[in-house]
């Protein structure tokens, strides 16, 4: 299993979280998605076949881009 902590700057709100939630949780492979908006940072648990490319593409597509 890998893990990374993504710096999301879009996020302003728990909104903001849930719905990066919603749709990372869709992907294959994901296990858990946590967000911090004070932080700015989505936490997220994956195996294959998700890969960190493929959350940082699902992110971006959302408007809610990786730095």
């Amino acid at each position: 299993m890998e893990e990374k902590t993504f710096s999301v700057p879009n996020i302003s709100c728990g909104h903001c979280v849930n719905a990066i939630k919603e749709e990372l949780n869709e992907a294959d492979g994901v296990s858990s998605v946590d967000g911090d908006p004070g932080s700015k940072t989505i936490k997220v648990k994956w195996d294959s076949p998700a890969t960190e490319d493929s959350i940082r593409a699902i992110l971006k597509e959302i408007n809610y881009p990786a730095e």
